[in-house]
């Protein structure tokens, strides 16, 4: 019986997801720069025997809507923020199994100090990180690394898979599994035999290496992705162990999770390669009127500024006659329907919009209710959608997590879909998949520079012969 895998859906500011929440009454989303927060937060989902705290991050911010940054800046969407590479050490350090995964972009910066950043976190961790691979979307990050504009969204993730081969040759290539040999009786720590430069040189990268840290358990960190475009999935089935998956129904989201494992068999890798997790909404009470009660609590915090924010609007909903169609809104200003597609319809109304707004924006994997509701609804989400797992959405810190833990985490034990313990001394690889996977399986691409002769050879550019590649 398929058991439900959980992190708790986190980023270091004061609004992440539900806009305007952190004004609720003992709400700790202010709290996001004190160290305590965090250790807090570790603390907490480690007791509810989470997978792993998850960190979003973005490195520019969102000044599409209003043109400039005041109303992010009003609502806290997303800035300020913080690094969250920097917050894993100090999570670790109270805890003995909780997992972290990081979120870090491959756009903008080299890819040696990262491999350098994200080994520390691993061997620091004993083998307990994930990294999520973005390629960054915002003007203003590109703005902020030198740049005009955003790159093309292909070409970024042409510039992604070169990254990735890179991190491969220093993480599972630069040092063999016998460098490290600890030898005081002849003062030798590492044999110089066993380490080796990659000298990558690419279309985008040129790096002589070695690797700087010593194999960490994992070596290489759990790699997820969340995936949508045509490049995105063909990224996600070379490279993507976790798989961010959606749809607006049930038959979507099979036909995605089946068409990414489609294309990883196509890449040498096995169907179960992969693991599907989805962004869960979940509001939970002692009885479904309690549920519902708290979530039109919650609602009557929630900013909808704060969410045309988030998204990017190009225009204010706010302004405009709730019958008119967004699609017909948008021609009459002369505005393409760009970033407002990521959450709305050109036919919907602009009253649908704003009443889809005003209901947290649900979606799919919502649901409010009494612990036996909320477990049925994650059954369902298991067995008929397919998932693997959730990223639980935070309404108020800490309570949704203290309720997820007390009411449902019970429930879903009871029903033998949530465990009961860690298993001690586990990497999150190891936890995601099987005991004795720490490492990259042999199938996946990056095993293959554990042959000290494909370090030579680069690899074959994973967009060249794709239709949709504008990969210069």
């Amino acid at each position: 019986m398929k058991q439900l895998h959980v992190n708790l859906f986190e980023m270091a500011c004061v609004s992440h997801i539900v806009h305007g929440m952190w004004r609720a009454p003992g709400n700790n989303r202010h709290r996001y720069g004190e160290m305590d927060y965090w250790l807090e937060t570790a603390k907490l989902a480690e007791r509810g025997l989470f997978d792993a705290v998850f960190l979003a991050d973005v490195v520019g911010t969102y000044d599409r809507f209003g043109e400039s940054n005041d109303a992010a800046l009003r609502g806290g969407v997303q800035i300020p923020n913080l690094d969250p590479l920097m917050l894993v050490p100090a999570m670790a350090a109270v805890t003995k199994n909780l997992g972290f995964g990081v979120t870090f972009s491959t756009t903008y910066e080299p890819p040696f100090a990262f491999a350098r950043r994200m080994g520390t976190l691993d061997l620091l961790t004993k083998g307990r990180v994930g990294w999520n691979v973005v390629t960054s979307y915002l003007k203003s990050a590109a703005q902020n690394f030198g740049l005009d504009d955003e790159i093309p969204h292909d070409n970024r993730y042409a510039i992604a898979d070169e990254y990735m081969d890179v991190l491969y040759k220093l993480w599972e290539g630069s040092w063999d599994e016998d460098a490290v040999l600890k030898d005081a009786t002849t003062g030798v720590y590492t044999n110089p035999a066993s380490v080796r430069s990659i000298h990558h040189t690419g279309q985008h990268f040129r790096v002589a290496g070695p690797h700087l840290v010593e194999p960490s358990r994992q070596r290489t960190p759990v790699l997820f992705q969340a995936t949508g475009s045509p490049a995105g999935l063909e990224f996600a089935a070379r490279h993507a162990e976790v798989v961010f998956i959606g749809g607006r129904t049930t038959e979507e989201v099979r036909h995605n999770i089946a068409t990414t494992r489609q294309r990883a068999v196509a890449h040498g890798r096995q169907p179960d390669d992969i693991r599907f997790i989805v962004m869960a909404g979940i509001i939970v009470d002692e009885t479904d009127a309690l549920a519902a009660r708290k979530l039109e609590h919650y609602r009557n915090y929630y900013s909808v500024e704060g969410a045309l924010v988030h998204a990017q609007a190009e225009i204010d909903l706010r302004h405009y006659d709730v019958n008119e169609r967004i699609g017909d809104v948008l021609l009459r200003e002369g505005l393409s329907f760009g970033n407002m597609g990521r959450r709305f319809r050109p036919e919907q109304t602009i009253g649908s919009a704003l009443k889809q707004i005003a209901s947290f924006d649900e979606g799919r994997f919502f649901v409010a209710g009494s612990p036996d509701t909320v477990a049925n609804q994650i059954e369902n989400w298991l067995d008929v959608d397919g998932i693997d797992g959730i990223n639980l959405r935070q309404y108020h810190s800490f309570d949704t997590a203290q309720d997820f833990i007390s009411l449902v985490v019970p429930e879903l034990q009871k029903r033998g879909r949530y465990r009961t313990a860690y298993t001690q001394d586990e990497t999150l690889r190891e936890r995601l998949f099987e005991a004795g996977r720490a490492r990259l399986p042999t199938q996946h691409f990056g095993s293959r520079y554990r042959n000290p002769d494909n370090l030579k050879a680069p690899a074959a550019p994973l967009f060249s012969s794709l239709p949709f590649s504008k990969a210069s």
